[in-house]
């Protein structure tokens, strides 16, 4: 994406748009359904001067229901070629993500489906209901070279349709016959469920696990990840994962100046204390339509605040609201992006987080065999 990825999309989009008076809805992240970037046409709220804009603002309003879409995909691996990426190769069990986190950077990846970015981001949820299938016709050919792995880095495996469907757990069950390594990044506490499988791969460095835990404030997180677990049920899930042996790490993020940036040293001692061994931190990114929502966010539940923490984002990302160049992305740049780094990393030092790298083992890898009836070519 270029730099000026979300300059790009306000100077294409009406300025009555960006901040359109749509009112907070509890359960969802967002009720605001944005126009997304490849639109052919744009909508506008309209005062047809008997203050309808003001009385729809101020009537109660019912969460929008969730739409499960069943996909049968061609392919479920994902290659990366990012530089500020630890993995090489990625599985996301479904599109979207009904946690409804209003900073999530995969918000976007809905407008290739021709849906929103916003409202329909976390309401309609592709289910790629024959991943494990795609994934074990992938590992059984011969031209297949196990790679570092991760899944849910664009949409969480856990949140709450998994429940259901077990897309997830086929697609580790795949992985545990293949002796295939991987790690996993949720914010959900169904992860424990998954333990029977987790444990035993852990057990061959086969497994490791990242949980997000973006603040310990359960009013702060009910408002910025709706339908996530809530912090204290996060801690316990990683309390529960280290007792049973997976490498757990933490991932505070996104760091949201003036917002969260305050608890970080208080939420990497919470997860140290629960058992994490790892962690690392992400500063807020604001691609494309993430950032219009996020800055409507800020004035549906933090006004006092808005200015503030825009202008100190800015400063990290060189006068932009984003910066998608690699290599800056995550981090920022500048004196506060700088003393945000150094306040992270001693404070791992302190927890004693991070002293030992989590090293996956690649060597252990065979073929999971074909599905049955499947002829092989060679």
């Amino acid at each position: 994406m270029p730099s000026d990825a979300s300059a790009t999309l306000q100077a294409t989009l009406p300025a009555t748009l960006l901040y359109a008076p749509v009112p907070a809805v509890k359960g969802r992240g967002t009720v605001w359904a944005i126009e997304h970037r490849f639109s052919s046409t744009h909508t506008e709220a309209l005062d047809d001067g008997w203050g309808t804009l003001e009385q729809a603002a101020q009537e109660e309003q019912v969460a929008p229901g969730t739409q499960l879409i069943e996909e049968r995909v061609r392919s479920i691996l994902t290659g990366n070629d990012s530089p500020d990426i630890g993995f090489d190769l990625s599985i996301n069990p479904y599109r979207g993500c009904e946690h409804g986190c209003i900073y999530c950077y995969a918000r976007p990846t809905h407008s290739y489906l021709n849906l929103s970015p916003g409202l329909d981001f976390e309401t309609r949820i592709i289910a790629k209901v024959n991943a494990a299938e795609r994934l074990r016709d992938t590992l059984s050919g011969r031209d297949y070279t196990p790679l570092s792995l991760n899944i849910g880095s664009a949409t969480d495996a856990y949140q709450p349709a998994e429940r259901r469907l077990r897309i997830t757990r086929g697609v580790i069950e795949v992985l545990a016959e293949a002796q295939h390594p991987f790690s996993i990044i949720t914010k959900s506490a169904l992860i424990e469920r998954d333990l029977d499988l987790l444990a035993p791969m852990a057990a061959q460095r086969l497994a490791a696990v990242y949980v997000s835990l973006t603040t310990l404030d359960p009013e702060l997180a009910r408002k910025l990840e709706p339908r996530a677990a809530a912090p204290a049920r996060r801690l316990r899930t990683i309390e529960t994962l280290a007792k049973a042996g997976v490498p757990v790490g933490v991932s505070v993020s996104p760091v949201i100046p003036f917002l969260n940036e305050p608890e970080l040293e208080r939420v990497l001692e919470a997860a140290a204390a629960a058992g994490a061994s790892t962690a690392f931190s992400i500063v807020l990114r604001l691609p494309w339509e993430v950032n219009p929502l996020f800055q409507q966010w800020l004035q549906q539940h933090v006004p006092q605040k808005a200015e503030r923490i825009m202008a100190r984002l800015r400063d990290m990302r060189g006068g932009q609201d984003n910066d998608a160049r690699f290599g800056h992305r995550m981090r920022g740049q500048g004196v506060w992006a700088q003393l945000l780094r150094q306040r992270f990393e001693k404070a791992c030092a302190r927890l004693g987080l991070n002293r030992a790298r989590v090293e996956l083992d690649l060597s252990r890898f065979r073929r999971p065999s074909r599905q049955p009836g499947q002829a092989s070519l060679f």
